[in-house]
Order: C-alpha cells, then structure tokens, then sequence
C-alpha cells in the first residue's frame, strides 16, 4: 500500500505571503472563500463588481489598506485609499462617484498625524472629483506605536465607451503601461530599510479615472485595463495569460523603469516587474489601435512616460516572456507570496 500525505486543515494557519497578491492568495480566495461565497458576479475575480439596479449597471468595489509607515515620500495611506479605490473603479470601466471612508484607529495614536491623513484623504478625493459621502471609526486597543488602517468602498456608472473583457483578447493585441513602474513599492521598503538614493524615490499614487476616461473616449478599441497594485506587472500579465487562454511577449528594454527605481530594486533584490504600483495601469488595445491609445496617455500629467511594451501571441502553451536587453528570454510568473510586507 502506498501512503498518501494528507492535509489536516485544523493545523493550516494564515501566512502574511497569503496577502501578497500572487499564487498563495490566489489559493486562498478559491479554496477559502469562492466555495461558500460563490455567485457571477463575485466569481470573475475584477476589481470590482458590476452590478444591474433597476436595469442600469454599476460598479462596486472596496479595498482595504495596511501600510507601513503611515506617511512616506509621495503620499500616505489615505492618499492611497482613495486613489486605490477610485483607480480599481476606474479599470472596471466605471465613472466613480461615491466614496465610503472606514477608520479603524489604534489607541496612541497621534492626532496631528491622524489630522495630516485626513487633509490628504480631502485633498485626494477633490483631486479625483470623487466625494466621501459615508463612513465609520473604530478605535483599538494599542498593539504597536500606534495605527491606522482604512478601509474604502467605491460605487460607478458603467462608462458608455466601455467594452473591457479578457474574451476579447487576441493575437497581436499590444501591451501599455501608463509609466513608469516599481516606484511606489520600492519607495515604502526604501523608507523601510532606511536606504536614501541620490535623487527622489517617490510614490507614484494617483488617481486615474479621467486618463481612462479619456483612453474609453478616443475612439480606441481597449480591450483591458488594470492597475497593477499587488503583484505589479508580473502579476497583471500572468492573470491575462491565464485567463485569457493567451501567450504575452514583453521587451524588457520598453519597459519604464527609472534608474534610481532600478538600482534600489537591485540593492533590495527585488525584481521590478513583481513590485506594487499605486498610479499606473496596464492596456490592452487593438493593434491598429495602439499608436492612438499611446497619443492620449503622453497628452495626459499621469502619462507623460507611458510606452508600448509588449504583444499578445498565440505561443503555446500560454505564458508571459520576457526578451532580455541581452537578447535572452525568461519566463515572467506572478509572484508566490509577497515581497514587500503591508505595501498598500
């Protein structure tokens, strides 16, 4: 007889890696969650979900949001609460309109600092012409200095020029990002690692939604958008080759990558395609459809260094390849855990 391992579920416990964005929360959501919460809208796994009222579809997300420290160059955790919603909306096709705020504070923590959270939750939220019109605030017991964490939820009309869905993906499609990549992750654990480089690492936390309000208004058929948050590119791409059915060819040497961001990936042995962004998305567009997409990302402040990256191809099986500056090929995966612990 021949002994098979087994798993005892009773001693499986949660790992920070399950947050990460890659294959472990992958696992997680669908042996954890899918089976006991499944329904048609939940179970396409977007960011957000779009939902028929009275005949009339809206777009509804939420996201919650745990990063250390509070405050770092570029931006805060309220900065990145708003722009993460509005952008996961955004990406769905969705005109935001509405903002929920929910606060859970740790006692000690400071007020002014909580006050410099809030401004910048005000000031974000004017930026995107998106109100908070809801919310809540709970506070804790202390459990470290003193914390914050938010969690906010996000309601959109469906956009008229929207056609977004990975079964429209075909061979020669064309890849763009909106700009440069890695900023925003390699920011917080340079803050971290109490690392300065010679010029100005920051956050990259925007809001998107009239740059794809313009990208859905050109003319152009987009085919997909997301903002590549956990997981960054890699993760983005990995999730279009799988779903999809399809095969991704990325030239490394298109890819926006600054200096600065490069050499703290390489400090920090991170790999920039695997890092969180928090102001940037990933577009597939028609090939005939490309240049003119690519036109009204550099005519807009959030996408002055977008740039064609890559090609969708019916290479078999499917995967996501990279062509190396040195003319090499790698696999690009989406990573397993998480490299950079609380990151948005």
């Amino acid at each position: 007889m021949i002994a098979r391992m087994t798993t005892n579920r009773s001693t499986e416990r949660v790992m920070l890696a399950h947050g990460g964005g890659g294959e472990l929360t992958g696992r997680l959501i669908e042996e954890h969650f899918l089976p006991k919460l499944s329904n048609p809208a939940l179970s396409t796994l977007t960011d957000g979900a779009i939902v028929p009222i009275n005949g009339t579809p809206v777009v509804f997300t939420t996201d919650s949001f745990v990063v250390t420290p509070l405050e770092f160059p570029g931006g805060d955790i309220g900065r990145l609460a708003v722009c993460g919603t509005v952008n996961d909306l955004a990406v769905m096709g969705a005109i935001p309109t509405a903002l929920s705020l929910g606060i859970i504070l740790e006692e000690g923590l400071p007020m002014d600092l909580l006050d410099r959270v809030i401004a910048s939750i005000a000031r974000s939220a004017q930026e995107a012409d998106v109100p908070v019109v809801t919310g809540d605030t709970k506070v804790i017991e202390r459990r470290g200095e003193g914390g914050m964490y938010i969690n906010t939820a996000g309601v959109g009309g469906l956009h008229p020029g929207a056609h977004l869905d990975l079964a429209r993906i075909v061979p020669g499609d064309v890849v763009l990002v909106s700009g440069t990549l890695a900023d925003h992750g390699l920011t917080i654990m340079s803050v971290r690692a109490g690392i300065a480089f010679d010029s100005d690492l920051r956050s990259d936390a925007a809001p998107l939604n009239e740059l794809v309000a313009r990208l859905l208004e050109c003319g152009a058929d987009i085919k997909f958008l997301r903002d590549p948050t956990r997981g960054g590119l890699a993760g983005v791409l990995a999730d279009i080759s799988a779903r999809a059915n399809v095969s991704i060819e990325i030239n490394e040497a298109s890819v926006p990558i600054t200096s600065t961001a490069r050499h703290a990936a390489e400090m920090l042995g991170l790999d920039p395609l695997s890092v969180a962004n928090e102001g940037k998305l990933v577009c597939v567009v028609a090939h005939d459809d490309a240049s003119k997409a690519l036109k009204i990302l550099h005519a807009h402040r959030h996408g002055k260094q977008a740039a064609i990256i890559g090609r969708v191809t019916d290479a078999s099986p499917p995967l996501v390849e990279l062509r190396t500056r040195i003319g090499g090929r790698r696999i690009v995966q989406r990573p397993y855990g998480e490299e950079l612990p609380r990151i948005c």
